[in-house]
């Protein structure tokens, strides 16, 4: 051997041990058959802590009782958890030897409005909300997610042996008011646990139970919360000439503030004004003083939100302008930003859905109306994918087709997942995507 080959030789065993760890690509078919092997023992458990989640559920940083039960099932499990993350938050963090810090979360928070799904293990919970007396629900499927997250947590601890890295899992407080993932990154969440290399999420919607829904690049909408006060003056029922009306005011900005999408806003572009929320008056033959109004603003594109601002601020003074009322008080909170889903890792991801579920992975081609504040985890520098499991029974969807009537959506009081096909799915499709990425 000459002096050169040695040297190249001697090159080449250098390069080979200083050379990064290259993952094997994941044997799909048989990581779902040990994932389903494995919820088959696990998923009697996952039921009874679904059901106790959405029959027990908590609004935004009240969610103590919430963040006690999974924090408990997680140090169960082994992991080290601190809670009180962000107020109400939960983080648990499991080690497996070297390889990359992946972020999976759930939400934890319910919404203030009444259950009527008729279910028997349906929310009867109230509390007090902005002053007031509200009822309680979890009708946006954030027990689906942390039944699901609790399963992922299992699952992977199940195939240990397979994977290497730090596995993060956060149970986010107050979702719904697209406020605790900030609250969380500004109590340290970054400094203390280290910034995660990938990030996972998933959403249950009104698809069919067992469908994944998957898309590259912008997925949801920006969110603005609008609070709107219309000053006037009270008066008799019957002399409405004595008094400057404010439910009238209220009604009218209801109606012309969608002219701003209507007549402002190009078509072809993204943008919702929706007000949710009406308080005025006490009775019938009072006409009140003042109308407080709350609503939300979505878009997709930061012109388009501008012009959407200012057309409903001028909308309200409008208004007010010919009552010839005092000034109207008008707020706009920003809220969550669009979720941007890393492209190549959603390509990474996808190829293992498809994999794993044919035809029901399913490519999603426009972005979505609604919004998340999972976008903030994503802002704060870690690629992500935000992904969506289908919730209804089939059987069901076929029904309601048949008979012509709509199936419930999210944030309806009659939304109500089939608990089993959906937490397996989000179990199996969370588990394979976060295997995807680890060393082995």
């Amino acid at each position: 051997m000459t002096t050169k080959t040695t040297l190249a030789l001697a090159a080449s065993l250098l390069a080979l041990a200083v050379a990064p760890a290259v993952a094997a690509p994941l044997n799909v078919a048989a990581t779902k058959k040990a994932i389903s092997a494995q919820l088959d023992r696990d998923y009697p458990a996952l039921d009874t802590l679904y059901k106790d989640l959405h029959a027990h559920p908590e609004l935004g940083f009240q969610e103590v009782e919430t963040a006690a039960k999974l924090a408990g099932a997680m140090k169960a499990l082994g992991f080290t958890v601190t809670e009180g993350v962000g107020k109400t938050g939960v983080v648990a963090v499991l080690r497996n030897g070297d390889g990359p810090r992946i972020l999976i979360r759930t939400e934890l928070d319910a919404l203030p409005m009444q259950e009527k799904t008729g279910l028997p293990y349906a929310s009867q919970a109230q509390t007090t909300w902005n002053g007031e007396k509200v009822y309680v629900a979890h009708s946006c499927g954030h027990d689906i997610h942390m039944a699901a997250w609790i399963g992922t947590a299992r699952a992977l601890l199940a195939l240990k042996s397979q994977w290497k890295g730090t596995l993060v899992f956060v149970a986010q407080p107050s979702e719904e008011t697209v406020t605790g993932a900030r609250a969380m990154l500004d109590d340290g969440f970054i400094e203390k646990f280290g910034k995660p290399d990938y990030g996972f999420a998933l959403h249950v919607g009104p698809g069919a139970a067992g469908d994944i829904y998957y898309k590259a690049g912008v997925l949801t909408s920006t969110s603005d919360a609008l609070d709107v006060t219309f000053h006037g003056r009270g008066g008799h029922g019957s002399m409405p000439s004595a008094t400057i009306d404010p439910v009238m005011m209220a009604g009218r900005f209801i109606v012309d503030v969608q002219s701003v999408i209507s007549r402002e806003k190009d078509p072809a572009q993204f943008g919702v004004v929706t007000i949710g929320s009406v308080q005025a008056g006490s009775a019938g033959n009072i006409i009140p003083d003042r109308a407080k109004l709350r609503g939300t603003i979505r878009t997709q594109d930061a012109g388009v939100r501008d012009r959407i601002l200012a057309g409903v601020e001028r909308t309200v003074k409008g208004v007010a302008a010919m009552a010839d009322a005092p000034p109207p008080e008008f707020v706009i909170t920003p809220g969550g930003k669009a979720v941007v889903n890393d492209v190549a890792l959603t390509e990474r991801t996808a190829s293992v859905f498809k994999a794993a579920f044919g035809a029901r992975a399913i490519a999603v081609t426009q972005p979505g109306s609604a919004s998340e504040d999972y976008s903030e985890f994503i802002l704060a520098g870690v690629p992500s994918v935000y992904f969506s499991i289908g919730g209804w029974d089939p059987a069901v969807m076929a029904k309601a087709k048949a008979d012509g009537k709509p199936l419930p959506i999210n944030h309806s009081p009659f939304f109500a997942p089939a608990p089993e096909p959906t937490i397996r799915t989000g179990v199996e499709a969370m588990t394979l995507a976060v295997m995807n990425v680890m060393v082995k």
